[in-house]
């Protein structure tokens, strides 16, 4: 079980790692680790909430989509780095961008269990400090849709227009210069 969001909100916080400028935010479920590891990296389970993956994880690759971006969103090659099942996940996507070049982004998911509650935190790489203002509210509605789709609801309940542009002064502000 999860604890449905009732507003959106921006949960998302710029966080340096490894050289890397990240937005990360945290989910929390009661619910056992194997169970949110399912949620996060199997294709069926991922579909009800985000996009499904085809291919062959062990070789390293898998193609991503992205089920609720509308027709025609292309695939997105999605290198495995690190997996370390059922606490870390780490991902180097690479996605065509509209002006027919490649663009990469740092994905890790990492995933914490004490009495019987597990959080899940996820982090984007943003490279560009104004791409934090489409990036943050866009995962907002993601991790929301995730929560709401473990709590056995339906995640087409949210509205991507209550987080975008809603929710972008926060992440302007988070990823301002400093």
């Amino acid at each position: 079980m999860t604890t449905r969001p009732t507003t959106p909100s921006a949960t998302g916080r710029r966080q340096e790692r490894d050289g890397r400028t990240y937005v990360a935010f945290e989910r929390t479920f009661h619910a056992p680790i194997d169970d949110v590891w399912a949620a996060v990296t199997e294709s069926d389970r991922l579909a009800r909430w985000i996009g499904s993956w085809e291919g062959d994880p062990d070789s390293g690759e898998v193609s991503f989509r992205m089920l609720y971006e509308g027709e025609g969103h292309p695939a997105e090659r999605f290198v495995i780095e690190e997996c370390v099942p059922p606490a870390r996940l780490v991902i180097t996507t690479e996605s065509p961008s509209p002006e027919g070049t490649a663009e990469f982004w740092h994905l890790r998911l990492e995933l914490t269990e004490a009495d019987g509650v597990t959080t899940f935190t996820f982090l984007q790489s943003v490279p560009d400090p104004t791409m934090a203002e489409s990036v943050g509210p866009g995962w907002d509605y993601y991790l929301d849709r995730m929560l709401v789709a473990e709590a056995g609801d339906d995640p087409g309940s949210l509205d991507f227009d209550d987080y975008y542009p809603a929710l972008s002064d926060h992440y302007r502000s988070e990823f301002s210069e400093r």
